[in-house]
């Protein structure tokens, strides 16, 4: 592995690492909804991080559960994080829409 790569592997893992902890020490706090959605979108992308850095370091998960030639978790992974920040904002919108 070349530093570049490395120095990617490892800002990706303590960051990730740190916003997630900050998110599980926020989550007890928490009683809006749309803030449980993106908590749960930053764990998500932590474990997405993870699992992407461990494909790359030669532990493939991915091969599990494969339909056809997809491999369905990393499929998964990918598209969480972001699926839990859109149901968040949609529901800030129909919140929004709902008072006025």
């Amino acid at each position: 592995m070349d530093p570049e790569e490395l120095i990617n592997i490892f800002s990706r893992l303590i960051l990730g690492g740190l916003a997630s902890f900050l998110a599980i020490l926020l989550w007890p706090r928490i009683r809006d909804p749309a803030w449980m959605l993106v908590i749960i979108g930053i764990i998500m992308a932590y474990v997405e991080t993870v699992c992407s850095v461990l494909v790359h370091l030669g532990i493939d998960a991915g091969k599990i559960l494969v339909i056809g030639s997809v491999s369905i978790i990393p499929l998964l992974l990918s598209c969480l994080s972001i699926a839990f920040f859109i149901a968040a904002l949609w529901v800030m919108v129909i919140r929004k829409y709902r008072r006025s």
